[in-house]
């Protein structure tokens, strides 16, 4: 029976379980023989990471030809309005070609955990949550998207990867599938 992990991989964090610089890696969390991440989380993102035995799971969920869901927690710096929105959700054309169409909606500041550092509060600069779904993952995906629209990104949680969700863990922690 392939194995199946579901991680709350925090900030600063690298998705792989060796590094010979001495940064934090998945095996400072995760001490379970023979599973790789289905995907990439960037060091500097948090949240959802699945890891898995199964290579044939690991491509269906990390290749973007099965358009499986990826649900972000997004806080950007900005204050957008219905056509800044409107461009995400018709996709929008980065360096390495356009995106497929995300969904996009803003949302109230979602109850999150405490992200060490914290995010830089400026008194000036508008802010706002986004949740935003993208049906395949290129590198830096999100961050690129957000900031082709005028809205850099502050910071990112995956929260759900198809039917699973980080729900319920906390940075660090994991359970079974």
């Amino acid at each position: 029976m392939p194995r199946l992990i579901l991680l709350n991989k925090p900030y600063g964090v690298l998705a792989q379980f060796t590094d010979g610089e001495g940064r934090a890696t998945l095996g400072d969390y995760v001490d379970v023989p023979g599973v790789y991440p289905a995907g990439r989380l960037d060091r500097d993102s948090e949240g959802l990471l699945v890891l898995t035995d199964d290579g044939a799971l690991q491509a269906r969920i990390a290749d973007p030809k099965y358009k499986l869901a990826k649900t972000y927690l997004v806080q950007v710096e900005g204050d957008p309005d219905a056509a800044v929105l409107d461009r995400l959700r018709r996709g929008v054309t980065l360096n390495d070609g356009p995106t497929r169409p995300a969904e996009v909606e803003r949302i109230d500041p979602p109850d999150l955990w405490p992200r060490d550092p914290p995010v830089r509060f400026r008194k000036t600069v508008p802010d706002c949550w986004l949740q935003l779904t993208i049906r395949e993952g290129r590198n830096r995906q999100v961050r690129r998207m957000t900031a082709a629209v005028g809205l850099p990104t502050l910071r990112l949680v995956r929260w759900s990867v198809g039917e699973w969700t980080v729900a319920g863990l906390q940075p660090g922690a994991w359970r079974e599938g």
